[in-house]
Order: structure tokens, then C-alpha cells, then sequence
């Protein structure tokens, strides 16, 4: 069950950042490129995960999974929500400062020390790590998760006031999708800290992912053109269409 659900978040991330990478190269906007670079994280983390859970883990595995899943794919994420939100100047010193905060992340998660992991189930960071490292997971995927939910809230809620435009109230649901789904992305490893139950994580990585993604197809699939109010609403929904 954990090795098909990390194959199956894996297969998910990869797809979604297909469509966001063809738009990025059709529409050069910087949020789906972000996003792409986010998602490509996620892909990455997911098949870490199912290369340890199914072959066993050694360190380099749970290193790259633990830096890209934990630590930086959630922020880049949100890097996206806050080009829809902010002014331009503002959105690209915030990715100036995330480009340089990954790279100390890297360097950090790299040098840290850290106890020798095998077999099969998923360590756990507090198991693992030592306080930095850690820090920087809590800190960036709370950061992250609470820009891209408040975010997606604000956007379903502009768009379910105005239900008579054809269209909002289907982007009004899939932002809640999309904001559910980071909650549960974001929440995964600390289920799996407290409940300390693999298949409880590797769920909460599938689900998550894929709540989103559905959050992406429906906004796709309203049929009013996006106008320029729209491509500054808020989350990875809202510039679907």
C-alpha cells in the first residue's frame, strides 16, 4: 500500500507539472513556471519515497526526500500565490529571498549530521535529524501552506459572491480543493510524527496532491476566458482557465 501510494503521488506531481511546464512555456507567466519547479519537487520526493519504501532507505534517499517534500516544495508552491497576489517588484524579491533560502536549506540538509536510516518504513525527521533542519521544515511548509490556503479562501470567496458570471462558481469550489488539498499535504508529516503509522503519510501525500490537481482540472474547465482580474485572484485554480 505505501510503495503503490508514493508510486501513485509520484505519477500525479509528474503530470500536473506537465500542464503547468506547457503553460509556462506557451504563456511565459512566472507562476506556472514556480509551479512547475514546485510540483517537480514533489515528483521527485514522492519517487524518493518509493524507492526507499520499496527497496530500503540509506541516507541520500532520505535526504533528497526530506528536502524536497519537507522543506521545499511547499514554499515554491506558494511563491506561485503570492506572483498572483502581490506586484510584480514585490513577487520577484520574495523569489530572490526563497531562491536563497533553498540554497541554505540544501547546504543545511546536505552537511547535517544525521542517525543511519534502513529497512523499509519511513523515518521519521525528529528520529533522524537534529533541531535545524527540522526548524526549517516547520517553518516552510507552515509559512507556505498558510499563504496558499488564505489565498485560495480569499479567491473561492471573491468568486462565490458573484455566482452570475458563468463560470465562478466552479472556480469558487476548486479553490476550496486546492486549499484543502495543501492542508492535507502540508499536514503529512505531522500525522505521521503522531500517529507514527507509514500508510497514514504516504495517504495524506497521495490525497493531498491529488485534491489539488482535481482543484487545477476544475477550474480548467469553466469556459469563460481568464481576464486580467482574474490572473491576480490567488492560486494555482484561478489561472487554470
Amino acid at each position: 500500500m505505501v510503495v503503490g501510494l508514493a508510486f501513485l503521488a509520484t505519477a500525479v506531481a509528474t503530470v500536473f507539472a506537465q500542464a503547468t511546464l506547457v503553460r509556462a512555456t506557451r504563456d511565459h507567466r512566472p507562476q506556472d513556471r514556480v509551479w512547475t519547479i514546485a510540483l517537480g519537487f514533489v515528483a521527485l520526493a514522492s519517487a524518493a519515497l518509493a524507492t526507499g519504501a520499496s527497496t530500503g532507505w540509506d541516507n541520500g534517499t532520505f535526504r533528497v526526500f526530506y528536502l524536497l517534500g519537507a522543506v521545499l516544495a511547499v514554499p515554491w508552491l506558494a511563491l506561485g500565490t503570492v506572483y498572483l497576489l502581490a506586484r510584480p517588484v514585490v513577487a520577484r524579491r520574495v523569489e530572490r529571498v526563497l531562491v536563497f533560502v533553498s540554497g541554505l536549506a540544501t547546504g543545511v540538509l546536505l552537511a547535517a549530521p544525521m542517525h543511519t536510516v534502513q529497512g523499509t518504513a519511513i523515518p521519521v525527521g525528529k528520529e533522524v535529524f537534529d533541531v535545524l533542519p527540522r526548524v526549517l521544515a516547520a517553518v516552510s511548509n507552515g509559512v507556505g501552506a498558510t499563504v496558499i490556503i488564505v489565498g485560495a479562501l480569499v479567491s473561492a470567496w471573491r468568486y462565490g459572491r458573484n455566482r452570475t458570471v458563468a463560470g465562478n462558481g466552479r472556480r469558487a469550489g476548486a479553490n476550496v480543493l486546492i486549499a484543502a488539498g495543501t492542508l492535507v499535504l502540508s499536514s503529512g508529516g505531522l500525522i505521521q510524527g503522531i500517529a507514527g503509522k507509514d500508510e497514514a503519510f504516504v495517504i495524506s501525500l497521495a490525497v493531498g496532491i491529488s485534491v489539488i490537481y482535481v482543484g487545477f482540472l476544475v477550474a480548467a474547465s469553466a469556459t469563460r476566458p481568464a481576464t486580467a482580474d482574474d490572473a491576480r485572484s490567488g492560486t494555482i485554480g484561478e489561472v487554470a482557465a
